[in-house]
This record gives C-alpha cells, sequence and structure tokens, in this order.
C-alpha cells in the first residue's frame, strides 16, 4: 500500500481497519478511560493519572486489533494521525454520525 498522503484518505482507511462494532466498542471504552485519567488528574493533581492515559487508551485498542479484529494497530504506520482519528471517531459515536461515516468508507453493517 502506498503512503496515505491526507488526513481524510487515512480516515477512510482508519474505518475500514475498525470495521466490527466489538473493535470500535472497545476503542470507546478505552478512549473513554482516557479522558476519564485526563479529568480526573486534573481535578485531583494526581499526575499519576496522566500515565494511565496511553495504557488505558492503547490497552483497549491493541486488544480490539489483535483478538477481535485481526489486523495490525494504523498506530504503528501513523501515530498522530491514528491519535486524532480514534477522537473523531469517539465524537462520531458520540454524535450518533458513526454509521454514515461507516457507510462512506465502504464498511457494510454487520449481517449484510
Amino acid at each position: 500500500m502506498s503512503r496515505i498522503a491526507t488526513f481524510d484518505e487515512f480516515w477512510l482507511h482508519y474505518l475500514r481497519e475498525h470495521s466490527r462494532p466489538a473493535t470500535r466498542a472497545l476503542h470507546y471504552a478505552g478512549t473513554t478511560l482516557v479522558i476519564a485519567c485526563l479529568m480526573a488528574g486534573v481535578v485531583t493533581g494526581r499526575w499519576q493519572l496522566f500515565l494511565l492515559m496511553p495504557i488505558s487508551g492503547y490497552l483497549f485498542a491493541w486488544i480490539a486489533h489483535f483478538l477481535i479484529e485481526r489486523n495490525r494497530p494504523a498506530t504503528f504506520q501513523y501515530p498522530l494521525w491514528s491519535l486524532a482519528a480514534d477522537f473523531v471517531m469517539y465524537g462520531c459515536w458520540l454524535s450518533g454520525r458513526m454509521g454514515r461515516e461507516l457507510a462512506r468508507a465502504g464498511v457494510r453493517p454487520v449481517g449484510r
């Protein structure tokens, strides 16, 4: 595969690499924990909570990729775009736009 040149191109690739609902659910759980650790760290002043942010985010994501999706996480080749896409995916999920974005990427709903 040639090098991806734009974030939109990467985003569509990212969605295809997160085609299974369980994969996305584990990403949402990890991202929620990242946000919770950030907020708790800011409120309490406990810097150790900031150390848990990458651990909680990547643990859930990598479990999803290795055990459910059975592919290589995009983080290894595109670390910054992958991080950004995770938060975009989280926002699409929260706002109800995930289905539309998956369709745009050519990801078919499960069972069809």
